[in-house]
């Protein structure tokens, strides 16, 4: 079959011999709804692009909290054997930038809380209704 006879080639729009349109409108008659659409849709990719930005930058925070804790555990036992004054600084400096590091990590965190306790509080309210209407009902 030679894609010149027609069988393989896309049906075109135009309207059939007896004037009928054959296929409908791809999109539909432009309104306020398509607007609104595309706001909420740019929105909506706006906070999953913040959502992943968080993500990385929470996973990052996690991978150096995990080394400054183990080089911390490797400056304390270096202290334990032979105590210098460069060792506990430097020991005083991972401290404060593991603190920094689980300062971050938290507030990440509470950015989700109002969430959670939506669904939970959202969630209980549920189950007390459905309790309360099939008692009276």
């Amino acid at each position: 079959m030679k894609p010149s006879d027609g069988a393989n080639a896309p049906r075109s729009r135009q309207s059939d011999t007896d004037g009928a349109n054959r296929y409908p409108p791809l999109l539909p008659e432009t309104n306020g709804d398509e607007s609104e659409f595309a706001q909420s849709l740019q929105t909506f990719e706006q906070s999953l692009k913040e959502l992943k930005d968080r993500y990385i930058q929470v996973q990052r925070d996690e991978k150096r909290r995990e080394e400054l804790r183990s080089r911390t555990e490797q400056i304390k036992q270096e202290v334990g054997k032979v105590p210098t004054p460069a060792l506990r600084k430097e020991l005083k400096q991972l401290r404060q930038q593991l603190d920094e590091v689980e300062v971050a990590l938290e507030s990440r965190l509470f950015t989700f809380k109002p969430f959670w306790q939506a669904v939970r509080f959202g969630g209980l309210g549920l189950l007390i209704g459905w309790l309360l209407k099939s008692c009276t009902g």
